[in-house]
């Protein structure tokens, strides 16, 4: 009776084990998205005023 106990535990404990090697990983999830509004939107407006700078320069001399 005590062996049939073992041979049971042993066998479950195989059954388990080999299934959680055996297990395939899942797919990768979305990327974590960032927002691009405030810091985008200070360089456009850099940009365009230094460029303005630059025309409003170029047209006086």
């Amino acid at each position: 009776m005590k062996t049939t106990l073992i041979i049971f535990a042993s066998l479950i404990i195989v059954l388990i084990a080999t299934a959680l090697v055996l297990a395939q990983p899942g797919l990768p999830g979305d990327p974590a998205q960032a927002p691009i509004d405030g810091g985008l939107g200070l360089l456009a407006a850099a940009g365009g005023a230094y460029a303005y700078k630059k025309l409003k320069k170029q047209r006086t001399e």
